[in-house]
């Protein structure tokens, strides 16, 4: 089995997922934002890609800057195989856990 995936690493892994080719730190935050519906701190981002890629369920790479970015380079994302696979436990272990109910959930009177 594949590292067991927090929330928000599943949030950030799932940017890079839905981004593709485009997969830089602040469309990854952009992304993280629109999905979870809050502000999202940068440094959060940040250090969650760091982490990833420290377990290796991510490499990155920097990109030459461009004149309209001030000639500042820009590190693109993607998943290493471990990552997709630990995306896919992190879904079949929920889908385990929700098996059999019906959603969304409401209160039951005695």
């Amino acid at each position: 089995m594949a590292d067991v995936l927090g929330g928000f690493e599943q949030a950030v892994m799932l940017a890079i997922v839905r981004l593709g080719k485009d997969a830089y730190g602040r469309a990854i935050l952009k992304e993280v934002q629109n999905r979870m519906h809050r502000e999202v701190a940068a440094g959060a981002v940040h250090a969650t890609l760091g982490r990833l890629e420290k377990k290796r369920l991510l490499a990155s790479w920097l990109e030459r800057g461009t004149p309209v970015r001030g000639g500042r380079s820009r590190r693109f994302y993607r998943l290493q195989p471990e990552g997709l696979r630990a995306l896919n436990d992190a879904r079949e272990a929920v889908d385990v856990l929700w098996f059999g109910l019906r959603w969304p959930l409401k209160r039951r009177l005695a």
